[in-house]
């Protein structure tokens, strides 16, 4: 009896040592955590004051938990609402890799395979020529290698609410390279991987986000569009810097045509359940969200994005390659997964190491920011036990060399502006609409005689005279002030065509391509039935009669022997045939009665007498 109760406290003694040294342990981990991360506000606070942020959230994961995740600076700056770990921001290209994993899933249920060409997938996608057809992969689309430019002017400047407008224009946007010839970054090709989705599941992409990563992950406060964005009470607004030292409130860029390249808000919380789920061979919580196989393939090298190259000063940080949505590089000597957003007022990175199961995320209400890659930096070098490196010092030094250098250029770049010239034509002559089918349409007007540019239903632009039928745009702020101190790069050239009339313009949208044409059509007007039914009749042109017809308030022409055309009316009783640029039709009018008509075409003018 003495002998069991002496063994029983020896027991417990031993149990209350153990659960000593635990909770000593356990406190010593936490505290070694911490010293990791010891210091960091601080830093943090001054590259928010060097960089002119107005805030930023940050988030770390370390296998399967968050380990640090704080806000810093103002979500909105004029309120002085500040930023927390639960602040939406947009991620802009971050989202690439959800609408690629999209097609992992479908993978691996084996609805699509990944080197079959995409028009398989997708009829309705057609490319510039049919080698890029018969030979563009799910693939290539998923590691840029389509031998397409970005082309990024189309959507971004030529706004459309449709996919399927978007769509339509790719097969008329043309390759510089060949197809895997050369790395391209492309937004078209992951709005075509979402739009594959939708056609696979019968659902729309952000159906698809939602059900297949936004539900399983826990990601509910996760979007997909400017619209709930803004209705949640604790999302970010976008800021610039203007005049290189005032923090600018910018406008937010609705993008919910390209939404699969890059629309997803989110906060450093629930991305940092994305980058677990990626760290762990696609689980969370013990759950399959993403398949391993698919993981593994994408975060491996799919193309050689860059030369990689190690630099003098950057002697470890070299390798660079493109997966699946992801970039890869060398971080001095750790492998590393990431991918940065940019889109108006917002910057991201979402990152991790794969080997080291680390990952950062980093989001901040900047526009074209430093403090993404500047915060990563300073975080992984702590992680992963290097060398201390000041980036924010770097990065401002940088800077200012660029700034320098640029304004060098300036002083020895001479301008090649011939002085004392003319437009060959009055403004009014280059009134119209400029199409380009891979692009869209813009609108010249002419305003107290100034040209305007009109892209879209908001963006305005001046066009100045440069010389001769060369034009510069200078962009037209909110409040209506244009800013002329700098002549744009880019130039309005227009072109006539025989008859001596202006046809058509050039842009040079496209850095690895010639510039873009856009043919004109001149600017419309309404009408009903009853205004054009006096132009309606017979007409003799040289023994063969015209005929003149009014069908659902259009004006239609008919000579034997060639199909019907449509007109439009363009005001003082002239009209342009739809299907064919450069031809017209005038009526001359006496005393309220159409007497005749001239067919204008390049080729000459006919009349034909109205029959009585």
């Amino acid at each position: 009896m003495l002998k069991t109760t002496a063994m029983r406290s020896f027991f417990m003694l031993v149990a209350a040592c153990m659960a000593v040294s635990a909770y000593a342990q356990k406190k010593n981990n936490s505290i070694l955590l911490n010293d990791r991360f010891a210091g960091l506000d601080t830093a943090f606070e001054r590259v928010l004051k060097d960089q002119l942020a107005a805030g930023f959230a940050v988030a770390v994961v370390e296998k399967d938990k968050i380990v640090y995740a704080k806000g810093f600076g103002f979500r909105d700056y004029e309120k002085k609402l500040p930023v927390t770990p639960n602040t939406l921001f947009a991620i802009g290209s971050c989202t690439k890799a959800f609408t690629s994993s999209l097609l992992g899933i479908l993978q691996k249920e084996k609805k699509i395979d990944f080197d079959e060409p995409a028009v398989k997938y997708l009829p309705s996608l057609k490319f510039y020529n049919e080698d890029m057809d018969k030979h563009i992969s799910i693939r290539d689309m998923m590691s840029h290698r389509t031998g397409l430019p970005r082309h990024d002017y189309s959507w971004y400047l030529f706004k459309t609410n449709s996919r399927d407008s978007l769509l339509q224009r790719i097969r008329y946007q043309e390759p510089s390279f060949g197809i895997r010839e050369r790395w391209q970054y492309n937004n078209f090709m992951f709005l075509t991987q979402g739009l594959i989705a939708e056609k696979l599941t019968g659902k729309s992409w952000e159906e698809n986000i939602t059900t297949y990563l936004f539900r399983p992950l826990g990601m509910t406060r996760s979007n997909t569009s400017i619209e709930a964005l803004t209705k949640d009470p604790d999302a970010a607004i976008g800021y610039g810097i203007k005049k290189d030292s005032i923090i600018d409130k910018l406008d937010y860029y609705p993008i919910n045509a390209m939404g699969p390249a890059g629309s997803i808000n989110s906060s450093v919380n629930e991305m940092a359940k994305w980058v677990i789920t990626w760290i762990n061979s696609g689980k969370y919580e013990g759950k399959e969200i993403l398949p391993a196989s698919y993981v593994n393939n994408a975060m491996s090298a799919q193309m050689v994005s860059g030369s990689g190259l190690p630099s003098k000063e950057r002697t470890d940080v070299f390798f660079s390659s493109y997966g699946m949505g992801w970039s890869l590089s060398s971080y001095k000597g750790h492998y590393r997964v990431e991918h940065g957003g940019n889109i108006d007022g917002f910057s991201a990175s979402t990152c991790f190491f794969p080997t080291d199961s680390i990952g950062i995320i980093v989001l901040t209400n900047q526009n074209a920011s430093s403090v993404t890659s500047i915060v990563r930096n300073m975080i992984a070098d702590r992680l992963l036990k290097l060398p201390y490196f000041d980036w924010n010092k770097d990065i401002l030094e940088s800077n200012k060399k660029a700034k320098e250098a640029a304004k060098a250029a300036e002083k020895t770049t001479s301008s090649n502006q011939q002085k004392n010239t003319r437009p060959s034509h009055a403004l009014q002559n280059y009134e119209g609409i400029y199409t380009h089918p891979g692009y869209g349409s813009m609108e010249l007007i002419v305003r107290n005689d100034s040209l305007f540019g009109y892209i879209g239903a908001n963006d305005v632009t001046w066009l100045k005279h440069y010389h001769f039928d060369i034009f510069s745009p200078f962009n037209i702020d909110k409040d209506g002030s244009i800013d002329t101190s700098a002549n744009s790069p880019l130039k309005f050239q227009f072109f006539m065509n025989e008859a001596g009339e202006i046809n058509a313009l050039s842009l040079k949208l496209e850095p690895t391509l010639d510039a873009l044409k856009f043919y004109r059509s001149p600017r419309t007007i309404k009408t009903n039935a009853g205004d054009l039914q006096k132009y309606t009749g017979d007409y003799e042109l040289n023994g063969v009669t015209v005929k003149v017809s009014v069908k659902s308030n259009t004006l239609f022409t008919l000579v034997p022997g060639q199909p019907e055309y449509e007109m439009s009316a363009l005001g003082n009783d002239r009209f342009a045939l739809k299907i064919a640029p450069g031809y017209y039709v005038q009526f001359e009018v006496k005393d309220n009665e159409v007497t005749q008509l001239t067919f204008q075409q390049p080729n000459g003018n006919f009349v034909a007498k109205r029959k009585k």
